[in-house]
């Protein structure tokens, strides 16, 4: 992957690859603002911005920024993380500019009308009250919340009901004000671009712009508490068994990729074959890795009958103990690896892509690696490094299970009292919340 990097004068920087095999454009804006940067009144307030900037601008009404997209077949869209916000468009190249003018607009000159507030608030509790009906996603939001307790990352992204009702216009404007300037944003672009029209038309908008980065708290080493269950009339119950994983950058983070991998990541893969293949206890069975700045989780979740759940419980128990003892094969291993060149390189192929790439990487601080050099470096890693790395993160007693679905907390304390599931008689001898 080759690419082209400007920083101006005020610290905005701008990164972009051209794609001459393509006549399309995928352009960003990066914002490194999220959840985790918000004071505690104001949660929710990255998540609320990004879907005002979209309600007008001072060149662009909400309407009129629709329909220059649709006019040309074309996407504009937005979405906020702990870490960061990102505004984006998809474009034909000769429609570039016109993208370029509305997503500056909306970044730098929005309206944030208090009426726009309101109606917009409105749409926010409604998409909250729909997170909450769905229990198999709301359940890895709790499980990062038992992990990080009060800590800014353990926050849900659109923040809570009592909070979202509570910020005012004002509450934007100055939080807009505060993260949206130069050293805090960066450009990307991808596809059939040319950088030198960009770094022009991004510099001139940014011409005399200044600021600084926000620093942030850095979190804690160790879950705030070990096991949640919140007791729901569903009919499965949703299981997230996980730890702390590594940041971002962390040597060993190509490791950690294969061991997700091959785990629960693809049909070949070890929870997958175990729990639904072999034994039919579930129909979505998966593991995953999420990596910030300073730290980094990693969960394995399934959906079963609720009266499986003891039995998937014992199944990830032992293939996460399995993993730490007996290790990988050389053979699992070259499979593994197969599937984790393949699924990165497969997942860089369109300009969207690589420019989320580049603009996500720039602004976080990562590494951008060639393709090259991504498939060297999984190509590198060992059946050693995988037992290293299972042995670092996957001990039971630091397991956190965080379950939502019918019975108790008491049914899951009992049941690992009785001798049932290392991670579950981890977190009930730490403590257990319920609700």
């Amino acid at each position: 992957m080759e690419f082209q990097r400007t920083v101006l004068p005020g610290g905005t920087r701008i990164l972009t690859e051209k794609m001459r095999e393509v006549r399309s454009v995928a352009l960003g804006f990066w914002v490194g603002v999220g959840s985790r940067d918000e004071a505690v009144e104001l949660q929710g307030a990255s998540h609320f911005l990004e879907h005002l900037l979209f309600k007008g601008s001072n060149n662009y009404s909400a309407r009129r920024i629709a329909e220059a997209f649709d006019e040309v077949g074309g996407e504009a869209n937005a979405f906020s993380t702990k870490e960061y916000t990102c505004f984006y468009g998809r474009v034909l190249d000769k429609d570039l500019k016109m993208a370029m003018d509305v997503l500056l607009d909306m970044l730098r000159r929005p309206l944030l009308k208090a009426q726009d507030v309101e109606s917009e608030r409105n749409v926010i509790l409604e998409e909250i009250a729909m997170h909450e009906d769905t229990p198999e996603d709301l359940v890895h939001d709790l499980f990062t919340e038992t992990i990080f307790g009060s800590h800014p990352l353990g926050r849900e992204v659109m923040g809570t009901v009592e909070t979202v009702r509570a910020i005012r216009a004002q509450d934007l404007k100055g939080f807009h004000q505060a993260n949206y300037h130069s050293p805090n944003i960066v450009v990307a672009a991808a596809g059939n671009v040319d950088h030198d029209e960009i770094v022009e038309w991004v510099g001139a908008e940014f011409a005399g712009d200044h600021g600084r980065r926000p620093s942030r708290p850095p979190a804690g080493p160790e879950p705030a508490s070990k096991m949640r269950v919140v007791t729901r009339p569903t009919e499965q119950a949703h299981i997230v068994v996980g730890g702390m994983g590594y940041h971002r950058n962390h040597p060993a983070r190509f490791a950690w990729g294969v061991l997700d991998n091959l785990l629960g990541c693809g049909t070949s893969s070890r929870l997958f074959q175990e729990v639904r293949e072999r034994r039919g206890l579930a129909y979505s069975v998966f593991s995953y890795r999420n990596s910030f700045s300073e730290t980094g989780t990693y969960g394995v979740y399934a959906g079963t009958g609720p009266n499986k759940v003891f039995e998937v419980l014992e199944i990830i128990d032992t293939e996460l103990d399995r993993l730490m003892q007996d290790g990988v094969t050389e053979e699992e291993l070259d499979r593994v690896k197969g599937f984790t060149r393949g699924s990165m390189v497969l997942a860089l192929e369109d300009p969207a892509s690589r420019m989320s790439r580049l603009g996500k990487s720039e602004l976080v601080g990562a590494e951008i690696l060639s393709i090259d050099d991504i498939i060297a470096r999984v190509d590198a890693v060992t059946t050693e490094d995988v037992v290293r790395v299972a042995r670092d993160l996957l001990p039971a007693d630091r397991r956190v299970l965080t379950l939502i679905g019918p019975g108790a907390a008491n049914d899951v304390a009992e049941w690992s009292k009785t001798g049932g599931g290392r991670a579950a008689r981890a977190a009930t001898s730490a403590g257990t919340s319920q609700g």
